[in-house]
């Protein structure tokens, strides 16, 4: 007999829940969520709008699917942001959902950079403006540490992997290049993962 057990998330879904529904989206669909979140999103707290809304609330991608892109997003080089749209669209609709996703998370905010830009720098002398963006800046670093123990938890397996984890985290924390970080531990993360394949196979 065979026994399934679901485990519940912070937002009270199951596993099962938060598996992908239904078809693909629309493009002018992809169009109108990614514009959504690339004109309302703040700083680095993308991550976690993007994981509300896309795994969440519409259920386009697993758990699994949007953390396996985030760690490849964030691996590759160029703008996290970008990255993770790029491959977020092409999960849904190909090259023309990640043409799509990535020019909606990129045009709209540079358009209002350009026309507000300028004005919001000086505005930032005034305490109270000076306030709200040190608040938005709050919220940021708490989304960011939201997606961080999602993904965690997800990629927490075994000791190997607590290893794999403490040695990023040290190499953040001292200021090691990005680049020679990604260059040991990836070749590292790999051979974990086959080693760990090859045990269960047996």
């Amino acid at each position: 007999m065979q026994i399934s057990v679901e485990i519940e998330n912070e937002t009270g879904r199951t596993a099962r829940d938060n598996a992908p529904q239904g078809g693909a989206p629309s493009l002018w669909t992809l169009l109108i969520v990614f514009t959504k979140l690339g004109v309302t999103s703040i700083g680095n707290g993308v991550n976690g709008m993007l994981h509300a809304e896309l795994v969440v609330a519409r259920r386009w991608l697993s758990e699994d699917e949007f953390l396996s892109g985030l760690a490849v997003s964030q691996a590759m080089p160029g703008v996290n942001i970008a990255n993770l749209a790029l491959w977020l669209g092409y999960q849904q609709r190909g090259i023309a959902g990640a043409l799509v996703a990535l020019a909606a998370v990129v045009v709209p905010p540079a358009v209002i950079i350009v026309l507000i830009g300028g004005s919001l720098l000086r505005l930032s002398a005034n305490p109270v403006i000076g306030a709200l963006l040190a608040g938005l800046a709050t919220a940021a670093a708490g989304l960011s540490l939201s997606v961080g123990y999602r993904a965690a938890r997800h990629a927490y397996r075994d000791w190997f992997s607590g290893v794999l984890f403490i040695a990023a985290l040290a190499g953040g924390v001292f200021h090691f290049s990005a680049i020679a970080l990604v260059g040991v531990l990836a070749p590292v993360g790999i051979g974990i993962g086959f080693l760990r394949a090859w045990r269960e196979g047996r």
